[in-house]
């Protein structure tokens, strides 16, 4: 999952939220690791809020995955894409900023 061990992703992520409300950039590693923690903790009825997540959150399934397919959308896919590149500085750069939301 990219964290340095199972133990240490819950004060890892902590981290990364501290970094992300105080505006610093983050690498596309970094932000790959927030990108599989929300996913995780979202679903994962086992490791996660799961089943339990409205109720956790705050937030109604219907509006948590219109959220996190925002967020997916504006992140690199892991899995390859022609729509992001990636610098020498490690950060991730829209290919195509005409990209639609949606």
């Amino acid at each position: 999952m990219g964290f340095s061990s199972a133990s240490n992703m819950s004060t890892e992520t902590w981290g990364l939220w501290k970094r992300i409300e105080a505006g610093e950039s983050l690498t596309t590693a970094d932000w790959r690791r927030v990108l599989l923690a929300v996913e995780v903790v979202f679903a994962s009825d086992v490791v996660g809020s799961g089943l339990d997540w409205s109720i956790t959150s705050g937030f109604s399934d219907t509006e948590s995955v219109a959220l996190l397919r925002g967020l997916q959308r504006k992140l690199p896919r892991w899995r390859g894409s022609v729509q992001f590149t990636v610098g020498e500085n490690g950060r991730a750069a829209v290919a195509n900023p005409e990209r639609p939301e949606g």
